[in-house]
């Protein structure tokens, strides 16, 4: 939590009276923290930072946030109101800090506002978790997410996640199990809620690696995280099985 209440401390500075609210949302209010889960901060302002605000936010950032400085990942995104009261999709994100990024921002980038579908999700475990860090609650500020447009953020990230998945293999396979447990039952639960849900749903060729990623998420860290060749070979055919079933369910409209 004192890491948490730096990065409100930041943000509240930065934003100042254009500064609505501040909410958790991720792992925090989905079954807690675990060894390897960022720490997920949705933050809600009145307009568009500037660009010395962008700056400012990175650089107070940098020095609380990842291994690199001995503490959790933060994640930390902003978005003007007006683009979640009412919903539009995509949905444009104003500023976006994210471990992945590190190198960029240290050599100089500054996050811009960018259409950013993966909002919907945030936005809806902020609402469910209902964990203000500033500000009124958050179902005072940010407008219920529809359904249909959680199962289009998750669809339309699958192209993103292929391409991360040789690098981050543990995350995208439970994030498809989210994406497929979204699209059937029309809820976000957490990532091994999630690949319980899916496992079930699986043949027993395919169950395997997720079970493993699943293992990982609850008790390891990535510094510890190691795959065996027999499990990296059953994660291209499980990646298939898992899409193809998230496609009939898009394609037959959800639920």
């Amino acid at each position: 939590m004192e890491q948490v209440e730096r990065v409100v401390e930041l943000i509240t500075e930065v934003a100042g009276a254009e500064l609505i609210g501040a909410y958790l949302h991720g792992s925090a209010v989905l079954g807690g923290l675990r060894p390897a889960s960022d720490v997920d901060i949705l933050a809600v302002t009145r307009r568009s930072l500037d660009e010395e605000q962008r700056r400012a936010l990175i650089a107070g950032l940098l020095p609380i946030s990842g291994s690199a400085v001995g503490a959790r990942p933060v994640e930390l995104t902003v978005v003007v109101q007006a683009a979640v009261r009412p919903w539009r999709y995509p949905p444009t994100g104003d500023f976006l800090y994210g471990e992945w990024l590190r190198a960029d921002y240290e050599a100089g980038l500054v996050p811009a506002p960018e259409p950013m579908p993966g909002l919907a999700l945030e936005a809806a475990v902020a609402l469910a978790g209902d964990r203000t860090l500033a500000g009124p609650p958050p179902a005072q500020v940010i407008d219920p997410v529809p359904t249909e447009l959680l199962v289009r953020a998750g669809v339309d990230g699958i192209p993103g996640l292929l391409a991360d998945l040789a690098g981050d293999t543990r995350n995208v396979l439970l994030t498809f199990a989210r994406i497929w447990t979204t699209l059937g039952t029309g809820t976000i639960v957490a990532k091994d809620t999630a690949a319980d849900w899916a496992l079930a749903r699986l043949a027993p060729e395919h169950r395997p690696v997720l079970a493993f990623a699943r293992d990982l998420y609850l008790t390891t860290s990535y510094a510890d995280e190691s795959w065996s060749d027999e499990l990296k070979a059953q994660v291209g055919p499980h990646v298939d099985a898992v899409l193809a079933r998230i496609g009939r369910l898009r394609d037959a409209g959800g639920q």
